[in-house]
């Protein structure tokens, strides 16, 4: 059982970069890009890194996944991004990014019907622990926050929360990597919310230099690379693990909003910032003792874990009770 333990560590930490980059998100938008216009920052972000990749992987949806695809672009770009950034316009860049923090509820809940995984009681207790750090930082907001702002980020979690589940059940085609599936999702995302930004905020904004400079890092260390790793280590690590490094993202906002913004917080919000840390390095440690036993029951059982990299397949099929299905 041991033996599966060194090879995820490495793996967590490479895909922890995702959140990190997704944390300095909100000081970008609040200190480079054109103000209120989230739907056209969602979608600079989102269409010019999917073509990008799409470049780069050569690879196209095959039969019934160009439905899949569609569906997670909606879920984890095309209805995410918008929210993201509206929440990055309304709330101070560390709170936006803490509400994030309930994801794990969201995926803990998701993964009943949609994973056939029941998840066990310290998986529940960690993520109420995220969620109360969330509490403490949000309900001790010095001045209130902003009620749209909250629900915008709140909204935005459950979307790609959804979208992370159904990565981890639809697994990949075979043959595909993670570096197409992150392109067709970044592509199809990107052109639903195109027209949608046309209809609600009109013509795209002039942009300086500066404007320039944060689109160019929100779209290619931010988007690009940051959602290769991700989907890279979806298909390597068990949903609750990869969920439970999305506090990092609020973390790292709160460190750069304070280190370079001066948004200040509160001692109540920095106990809250750190449950919600401690819950992301507890989440990977859920379930890791398990792998070997619910390995040989799935293997047992005639399970398939079509969609997930050979090397990674026997942990992902213990982790998730082969819920990666062949469709």
């Amino acid at each position: 059982m041991s033996r599966n333990r060194p090879s995820l560590i490495p793996v967590a930490v490479v895909t922890a970069l995702a959140p990190v980059a997704w944390g300095t998100t909100y000081a970008v938008t609040t200190e480079f890009l054109p103000p209120g216009r989230p739907l056209f920052t969602a979608a600079v972000r989102a269409l010019p890194a999917g073509l990008l990749l799409l470049g780069v992987a050569r690879v196209l949806p095959r039969g019934g996944w160009w439905g899949k695809a569609a569906v997670l672009g909606a879920l984890n770009i095309g209805a995410f991004f918008p929210l993201l950034f509206l929440a990055a316009y309304r709330l101070p860049g560390g709170m936006a990014a803490v509400v994030g923090s309930v994801g794990p509820l969201f995926v803990a809940g998701l993964s009943v019907p949609l994973l056939g995984v029941r998840p066990g009681a310290r998986t529940v207790l960690t993520a109420l622990v995220a969620a109360l750090g969330v509490s403490l930082v949000v309900l001790r907001a010095a001045g209130g926050l902003d009620p749209l702002g909250v629900l915008a980020a709140v909204a935005s979690i459950a979307s790609m929360s959804t979208g992370t589940v159904l990565t981890k059940r639809w697994g990949r085609p075979a043959g595909v990597g993670p570096l197409a599936l992150a392109a067709w999702q970044l592509t199809a995302g990107g052109l639903l919310i195109v027209p949608v930004a046309l209809l609600v905020e009109g013509a795209p904004p002039a942009l300086d230099g500066r404007a320039v400079g944060g689109y160019l890092y929100l779209g290619l260390a931010g988007t690009a690379v940051a959602y290769w790793l991700w989907f890279r280590g979806i298909g390597r690590l068990t949903a609750t693990q990869v969920t439970f490094l999305a506090p990092l993202s609020p973390l790292t906002a709160a460190v750069v909003g304070w280190a370079a913004l001066g948004q200040a917080l509160t001692a109540v919000q920095l106990v809250g910032m750190g449950l919600a840390f401690g819950a992301t390095v507890v989440g990977q440690g859920l379930r890791q003792g398990q792998l070997g036993t619910l390995a040989s029951t799935t293997s047992s059982r005639g399970g398939s874990c079509a969609g997930v990299s050979p090397g990674a397949a026997s942990t992902t099929c213990a982790a998730t009770g082969d819920a990666v299905r062949r469709e």
